[in-house]
């Protein structure tokens, strides 16, 4: 899939007041969404963790992660996971498109709306137990 490059907004979900426009490249072989890491400090996003991340050219690298809030053509999440890249790396990664429930599309190069799967169970299935009337294969 060739890529393309999309505006968003991003902020600190613990500091709401600051609030910066990025433009970021789509990438759907990306699993976290990745910003600068001096952007990041700008904005006082703290890291939560360190990441184990492969690369395409399969080397294994740490990263931090922390989270940012985003927003993407009205598509809100508060908080997103978000490594601390390189300076000129602005990727849009597979979980936060996921989260806004949004998917690339190639062909008009631009994000659309999909649908978000559900898995629905009832109650009723788990709690009911099983009848067995006259179970005569344990009767002696």
């Amino acid at each position: 899939m060739g890529t393309f490059k999309i505006k968003a907004r991003v902020w600190n979900p613990f500091k709401l007041d600051n609030v910066l426009d990025v433009e970021l490249i789509v990438d759907t072989g990306a699993t976290y969404t990745v910003l600068p890491t001096k952007m990041l400090e700008k904005l006082g996003v703290e890291v939560l963790r360190m990441a184990r991340l492969r690369l395409a050219d399969n080397r294994v690298i740490e990263r931090p992660v922390g989270e940012i809030g985003i927003e993407i053509e009205k598509h809100r999440a508060g908080a997103t996971p978000v490594v601390f890249g390189e300076e000129d790396v602005y990727l849009l990664g597979a979980v936060t498109m996921e989260q806004l429930g949004l998917a690339p599309d190639p062909i008009e190069k631009r994000l659309k709306p999909v649908e978000a799967l559900l898995m629905s169970f009832s109650s009723k299935i788990l709690l009911k137990a099983p009848k067995y009337g006259n179970n005569q294969c344990n009767q002696s």
